[in-house]
């Protein structure tokens, strides 16, 4: 099975390749780490490494927020460790380099048993983790060949990728037996992963490890955001927006300013790449524009759009908001983390579309914690809710308060790991 999925893979990339030249001269994403996820371990690591290391994978800023907490607690407990952290994208990269530092950070090589063999060769990990649902099948068969522990955390299998999953379970069994614990964040993905294959005594349910995330409310941004502000405006913040939903909001929001002309909409787009993009829409549709990578960090926002063109900071700006809306929900995208929001107690509302975050979705909704709206009540929402401080207080201190009922995954998923952090089995050649 891993032969043919390799020359799967192979066939593939040579069919691609005009595609991705042209992706990787036109764009820094695909540029850059090239040489590390082709199997270049860099020389930053190397120096990093200790005996019977634990490589983490995470594939992007949300998995990376995800496992700080397990990364933290780890070093903690086993100090003589070291713990490596790949991610795929570059603004998974970017964040893991900043939390955990550049020289325990990599960007994962891609399939490939010449690019994974450097990494296993130099690494030798006694514990590879993988979060949520990065099952590389040549990855986890050469690691587990070499006698490398595997476990999976915060896993979920989601609304769109469970009928592949099952259409293909003959072939993926063998991929998911490379696994020697799943930990995962419902009991439906429990359900899930063992219908697809998963044998279910090494499936457990641990919860979801953003419950426990806390960024900070007082970064650089937030302050100086709270210092241009003035008392009683209406802020609201939209983050992780999608192609197609930012003009939505900006027609909502123009809507909005002919009842309140001082209040301050904040955008965040989900890929750095559309940066320049949205910015383009703000200015078409006769909105003021302020970019974040150009303010001077004074000056008067009422009235504008703040274009938050920035990686990092929109989980602390949330904080400021009297309102949030989570993007990805208004398009079938499948919605992003309600949990950023919800913790500083922000009534957050969203489109319709949120079965990426399914379960996190239905506890918020059944709770009186989420809005879920539509593109054409949006701005109705938004007044609704700005003209009643009473109902929107309570919508954010309902979302607050789940927001702590549900944490303790990272305790639950560190107990689970303990057993696996033995010493490595005796390493195949």
């Amino acid at each position: 099975m891993f032969i043919l999925y390799s020359l799967l893979m192979a066939l593939a990339v040579l069919l691609s390749l005009p595609w991705w030249l042209f992706q990787i001269v036109r764009s820094r994403k695909y540029r850059d780490g090239l040489d590390e996820r082709l199997g270049f371990v860099p020389h930053r690591i190397r120096s990093s490494i200790r005996e019977n290391p634990v490589w983490i994978h995470a594939v992007s800023v949300g998995e990376v927020l995800a496992i700080s907490n397990v990364v933290r607690e780890l070093r903690t407990a086993f100090p003589e460790r070291s713990v490596f952290v790949s991610t795929t994208t570059l603004t998974g990269q970017k964040l893991a380099r900043e939390l955990f530092g550049k020289e325990h950070v990599f960007y994962v090589p891609l399939d490939f048993g010449f690019a994974i063999r450097s990494y296993l060769n130099l690494l030798r990990p006694g514990l590879l983790i993988l979060a949520e649902t990065e099952f590389w099948p040549n990855l986890l068969h050469l690691a587990k060949k070499r006698g490398t522990t595997i476990a999976v955390v915060n896993g979920r299998i989601s609304d769109r990728s469970f009928p592949r999953y099952r259409r293909f379970r003959r072939l993926f069994a063998p991929v998911l037996a490379c696994v020697d614990l799943f930990l995962v964040q419902t009991r439906e993905d429990a359900k899930r992963l063992c219908a697809i294959g998963a044998d279910e005594q090494r499936v457990q349910v641990s919860g979801n490890l953003k419950f426990d995330v806390r960024p900070s409310s007082a970064t650089a941004i937030t302050v100086d955001l709270r210092r241009a502000v003035a008392k009683d405006t209406p802020v609201i913040v939209c983050g992780s927006t999608t192609v197609g939903e930012e003009e939505i909001l900006l027609a909502a929001f123009n809507d909005f300013l002919k009842h309140h002309p001082k209040a301050i909409l904040i955008v965040a787009p989900r890929h750095p790449e559309r940066f320049d993009k949205v910015a383009g829409l703000v200015s078409a549709s006769g909105l003021s524009l302020v970019r974040r990578s150009v303010w001077p960090a004074s000056g008067s926002l009422a009235g504008k759009v703040f274009l938050l063109d920035s990686v990092g900071e929109l989980a602390s700006v949330y904080a400021l908001a009297d309102m949030a809306f989570v993007g990805g929900s208004l398009v079938p995208v499948g919605g992003h983390n309600i949990l950023e929001p919800a913790q500083h107690g922000v009534a957050v509302l969203t489109g319709p579309h949120t079965h990426n975050f399914r379960e996190i979705a239905r506890i918020f909704e059944q709770g009186g914690g989420l809005r879920v709206v539509s593109a054409q009540d949006l701005a109705r929402e938004w007044l609704a809710l700005i003209g009643n401080p009473q109902e929107r207080g309570d919508l954010g201190n309902r979302a607050q308060q789940l927001f702590c009922e549900y944490t303790g995954a990272t305790a639950r998923t560190l107990e689970a790991l303990r057993p696996l952090l033995q010493p490595p089995r005796k390493v195949q050649t």
